[in-house]
């Protein structure tokens, strides 16, 4: 047995190009961590959590995160703060997967 609960979320996933798939790795009372995993062209659409904190951890890939005005390629690791209340979201404008995963909390 293992502590890690990356790996086995993730692993079945694979979307088709233009997509993204997503795996709950933590749920909470406190706090929800998910994992994304974005093909070629996939996005989490930008939204916004008015009373909570996102955070972004950029596992794998190159993706282009959107938050409010701003846009920034990243490469992996990378960390990204989401204040409350920031419309937030990511695509993948490269040729190959993307992993973000994302902490939400406080859990609306």
């Amino acid at each position: 047995m293992t502590l890690d609960r990356y790996a086995s979320a993730i692993d079945g996933l694979d979307p088709e190009e233009g997509t993204a798939e997503s795996a709950e790795l933590v749920v909470t009372d406190d706090v929800l961590v998910k994992a994304f995993v974005l093909a070629p062209g996939g996005e989490i659409n930008p939204h916004e959590h008015a009373d909570s904190t996102n955070v972004f951890h950029v596992i794998e890939g190159e993706p282009t995160v959107i938050r409010d005005d701003e846009t920034e390629t990243l490469a992996a690791p990378a960390v990204v703060l989401n204040e409350r209340g920031a419309i937030h979201g990511a695509r993948n404008e490269t040729d190959r997967r993307a992993v973000i995963t994302a902490s939400l909390c406080p859990l609306p």
